[in-house]
């Protein structure tokens, strides 16, 4: 039983922009993006109960539109259609492909030897809400799948003998955690909507979600019902709505408005001219006028474009609602400014960080890079090789299958050629035996765990090295969010090092920590070294299938031991045997610079068994790292 919608406390842009895709489905859906623990999955789940019915066929499953059955649905022709409550379907983070797009069924193959169809889960989302928590975990082979549908709106499957399509229009709901990294951009565009919601800062207001939450855990089915008149309401609202928007008219200078605003934020997709359009247009029926005014256009602006407008690299999306509102002609007598935008709230955080100094600490900007230098990790023997490579990988457990091969202990079985091998060896009488089974073979992506271990002592303030170090790991974080890589920080100043950054998949924070690293300090090196040892193993005992590649960056002047009485750079050497012993791809970047260098940088990178290269080596452009695994046994 999910949480009443209209029992959601605050979030008001939120519900607006599930309520818009519940009145015109081909916007798009919504991407709701927030800190856990802010609402997101509640109200995508809560939308469902307050959709309008629909008329489909009981026991369809591919939700056929009155008077447009698909070709392969055996009910629709031998059954009436009622009103049925709106499909609401979870597709699962690990779901395979075959579940997704739909497969060969198993049972009738078996039975009679037919090539039927089972349709999978784009099939029972059709017309109704296809719902991704932490969207942007999704794998890799399930978005293209996503992306391919969305565009076309028919899912097409072409394996296990058999050719079918069928419609699968679906409105697309993903929440996501920015810690756990971005999306693809691609999959990104296709969201219609996006909204950026927080917990609220007010305490009246927190206590009040405690209070109604804690009612609803009680006692579910009392807290619905004494919410469901407001549930109906808005179910009535949402309906008229519907009926409303064939009638709403947007004129051609409220088009050229949507178009310049689109051309002033350098948004590239024409899809978000699109996409305005049909949300200013539900925007007016939601309110129950047939014309769009300059409000439409303002609350669509400020749901389709901060997505999708060109940025940075590792800058969050975000509106200028300043020139947002210099932009747009003046607002109608009586009308209210639209609250800050969370991604410009972010951009005037930003802006109160700006380079400067506090006491003996400076705190400097990255320097301009250039192009993002490639990092290619190569395995010293390819038969161990299993996906240690920031590339294309085989023998995956998930991704596309290539093809299937003979295995009598398949771990994933390929059902197509298992079934035909029986059929083939037995006509007359199919029975599938162990001989006759066949192995997927599988091909996906893999990424790597980047640990930044990064020099912020003293001597990085001479001659400004800073500026370029950050620039230097700007440019290696943007291939990490090309790869789709995980980061983790490491910074040592002062006394200790300091575990910026845990394991991750957003590079925007670790681009964020490093922004705000001051600098100053003595450099305690084995400490750093200590830490990424520690960082290097939980990973390993993570086993989350990344392997794992250390980036040093440092002139190796140690000043700091762990021990009290011992020499730092000693200590630094003997750790650095000991990193060297866990065979992980090392890249020492010397940053060391100046007519008179000790070459400490050097030494370490022999230790560590390492690369090591200039941060002015780092600054060539389209330049490629090649690291070499040192595998055990290599």
């Amino acid at each position: 039983m999910n949480f009443p919608f209209t029992a959601i406390v605050g979030q008001s842009t939120l519900r607006k922009a599930l309520m818009l895709c519940a009145v015109d489905p081909s916007i798009g859906g919504v991407l709701i993006r927030g800190d856990k623990g802010t609402a997101k999955s509640t109200a995508a789940r809560a939308l469902a109960d307050v959709l309008p019915a629909i008329e489909r066929v009981p026991g369809c499953a591919f939700n056929c539109a009155p008077g447009a059955k698909c070709e392969h649905c055996d009910v629709c022709g031998e059954r009436a259609a009622e009103l049925s409550a709106v499909p609401f379907v979870t597709l699962p983070l690990g779901a395979t492909e075959d579940r997704v797009l739909g497969s060969l069924d198993i049972s009738r193959a078996l039975q009679g030897g037919q090539r039927a169809f089972q349709p999978g889960l784009l099939a029972s989302a059709h017309r109704g809400l296809l719902y991704i928590d932490e969207v942007n975990l999704l794998a890799d082979h399930l978005v293209d799948v996503l992306l391919d549908v969305a565009a076309m709106g028919v899912n097409s499957v072409q394996r296990d003998g058999l050719s079918i399509r069928h419609p699968a229009r679906f409105t697309l709901v993903g929440t996501m955690n920015l810690e756990e990294g971005d999306l693809r951009p691609q999959l990104l565009d296709r969201f219609g909507l996006m909204v950026e919601v927080t917990a609220p800062r007010e305490k009246t207001e927190r206590s009040e979600v405690v209070r109604r939450r804690i009612a609803f855990e009680a006692d579910p089915a009392a807290y619905v019902m004494q919410w469901r008149g407001e549930q109906d309401a808005l179910q009535s609202q949402l309906a008229t709505a519907q009926r409303l928007l064939p009638a709403v008219e947007l004129d051609d200078a409220m088009l050229d408005l949507i178009s310049h605003l689109c051309c002033e934020f350098e948004v590239a997709s024409l899809r978000a001219d699109i996409v305005m359009h049909k949300t200013a247009r539900a925007l007016a029926a939601l309110e129950g006028r047939t014309r769009v005014d300059l409000r439409d256009i303002r609350g669509a602006a400020e749901l389709v474009l901060p997505h999708r407008r060109r940025r940075k690299p590792f800058e969050q999306p975000g509106l200028d609602q300043q020139r947002l509102d210099d932009l747009l002609p003046q607002p109608a007598p009586g009308q209210q400014p639209s609250e800050q935008a969370p991604g410009e709230q972010d951009a005037e955080a930003r802006d109160d960080n700006q380079p400067g100094q506090t006491g003996d600490e400076q705190v400097f900007a990255a320097a301009g890079n250039g192009a993002a230098p490639r990092i290619e990790v190569q395995a010293a023997v390819a038969a161990a090789q299993d996906g240690g490579s920031r590339n294309a990988a085989k023998n995956t457990p998930r991704g596309r299958m290539l093809r299937a091969v003979p295995n009598e202990q398949p771990t994933s079985i390929a059902i197509g050629a298992t079934l035909r091998s029986a059929a083939l060896r037995d006509p007359a009488n199919m029975k599938v035996v162990r001989a006759d089974l066949h192995q997927q073979v599988k091909a996906g992506t893999s990424g790597n765990l980047i640990v930044f271990v990064v020099d912020a002592s003293g001597s990085m303030a001479a001659q400004r090295r800073m500026e370029a170090l950050k620039g230097a790991v700007l440019s290696l974080l943007t291939d990490a969010y090309q790869q789709r890589d995980e980061v983790a920080v490491v910074a040592f100043r002062g006394q200790e090092a300091q575990l910026l950054l845990a394991p991750t998949r957003s590079v925007e924070l670790a681009e964020k920590s490093l922004r705000e690293l001051p600098t100053g300090g003595r450099t305690p090196l084995p400490h750093a070294l200590v830490m990424a040892m520690g960082v290097l193993e939980d990973a390993k005992a993570a086993g989350n299938g990344k392997p794992p590649l250390l980036v040093l960056m440092t002139d190796g002047k140690a000043n700091v031991s762990v021990v009290d009485v011992g020499d730092p750079w000693r200590e630094s050497l003997e750790l650095a045997q000991l990193v060297a012993e866990l065979r992980v791809p090392t890249l020492v970047i010397d940053t060391e610079s100046g007519y008179t260098r000790l070459g400490r940088a050097a030494t370490l990178a022999r230790e560590l068994e390492a690369e090591c290269l200039t941060l002015e080596d780092l600054s060539a452009d389209n330049l490629v790292l090649t690291v070499r695994a040192r595998l055990a046994g290599a």
